[in-house]
């Protein structure tokens, strides 16, 4: 199977310091709901791996994160693709949990609700965490400019490890980042 885990805030949508509290605060980064929807053509699965330590400041509550999901689910599936699980931390940074990036919790939820390994697949970020997350996790991080990218890409060089490629977005790391495969083949 080939799956793909994206962060959220700053990958798939517009970021804010002041956290994304309401489906309407939610706003796409240009090309990201239709790379999301040519994943899905090309056959990968998508799950979305994020931090929303809103939910533990109690900035939002868990239905209006629902409501936001619900939205940004829906604009993909418009779009034509798919979104097969959002796995989310609701937890502030300083509650130790298992589950907020750079720690793994997350993606070994996703390998246990897929009924998937995701080592060796990408995860595309734009912060040091998502990256260190995925290293921890044999998978292969990807770096997108967008959201926090740029300040994180000054910093590449805290990653131990291969160097991380770098996107502008992803659409870009979707449209020349990825192999791709016609009738089997690689191209």
């Amino acid at each position: 199977m080939k799956i793909i885990v994206l962060d959220r805030d700053g990958v798939i949508n517009e970021d804010s310091d002041d956290y994304i509290k309401s489906p309407e605060e939610w706003s796409p980064v240009p090309g990201s709901l239709e790379a999301i929807a040519a994943l899905h053509v090309d056959g990968y699965k998508v799950a979305v791996a994020t931090n929303q330590s809103g939910l533990g400041r109690m900035l939002f509550d868990e239905i209006a994160l629902a409501n936001i999901h619900q939205k940004m689910c829906s604009m993909v599936e418009d779009c034509g693709g798919f979104i097969e699980g959002v796995f989310y931390c609701p937890h502030s940074p300083d509650a130790g949990c298992d589950c907020r990036k750079p720690k793994t919790g997350l993606l070994q939820r996703i390998e246990d609700e897929l009924l998937t390994s995701l080592t060796g697949q990408y995860f595309v970020g734009d912060s040091l965490k998502d990256l260190q997350a995925a290293r921890a996790f044999s998978m292969q991080p990807v770096l997108v400019r967008t959201g926090k990218g740029r300040l994180t890409e000054s910093r590449l060089n805290e990653l131990e490890g291969e160097p991380v490629p770098v996107f502008d977005n992803l659409a870009q790391f979707v449209e020349i980042g990825l192999p791709r495969t016609i009738s089997g083949n690689h191209v």
